[in-house]
């Protein structure tokens, strides 16, 4: 009888162990992949197709490689879960940081591995107009569209910005144990291009 509760009990543990493991895989399978643009096409509405693209490209957008370097304030968050900068550095005049504590002093041309310091030639801040670390994704959106408050770039900008900027690429290959923006730094231009092809409508 024992032995019988005993093989019931580990099989339903073994069943839960099971559901645990599997779990997690299938929700990190969905936010590591960007949909193509094509898949949009069934959508006839040419502005809901547009808010949808814009959308899927805010996965992006709205992931910790982007947000980390785009935050509210003056400093910048790191890794999956956000904490605030250490050591504390700041924003400085020009986005590199302060004087005394520029960006370049602990972050190199490359991601350094053994000490898991990322790096990139062109590390620092996005300027602080173009901060949004907090905001929705339809107000990220409007910012972006808003030369006042994205660097004084086009849309057409915007994109290349995304899709070939060789800084935001580094969001692609992060190294360490931080995980990748979704996709390809290619299929987040692509997305975004096609949002602005179709009229660069945000979603609500």
């Amino acid at each position: 009888m024992r032995l019988k509760l005993r093989a019931r009990i580990l099989s339903a543990a073994a069943a839960l162990l099971a559901i645990a493991m599997t779990a997690p895989a299938v929700s990190d399978e969905a936010s590591d992949n960007l949909a193509a643009p094509e898949s949009f096409a069934a959508i006839a509405d040419t502005a809901a197709r547009s808010a949808s693209l814009f959308s899927e490209a805010g996965k992006v957008l709205t992931h910790p490689r982007c947000v980390n370097c785009h935050p509210a304030g003056d400093r910048p968050r790191q890794g999956d879960v956000r904490p605030l900068h250490q050591p504390p550095v700041e924003r400085g005049e020009d986005g590199f940081g302060l004087p005394a504590m520029r960006c370049s002093i602990c972050h190199q041309a490359a991601n350094f591995e053994r000490a898991g310091v990322p790096g990139n030639p062109g590390w620092h801040l996005a300027p602080h107009e173009m901060g949004w670390e907090g905001k929705t994704l339809a107000q990220i959106c409007e910012q972006i569209k808003d030369p006042a408050r994205n660097g004084g770039r086009s849309l057409e900008d915007i994109v290349h910005h995304v899709g070939e900027d060789h800084l935001v690429g580094w969001a692609w290959a992060p190294g360490g144990d931080r995980r990748s923006a979704p996709g390809t730094q290619a299929q987040a231009g692509a997305l975004l291009d096609a949002w602005v092809k179709t009229g660069a409508i945000c979603p609500n």
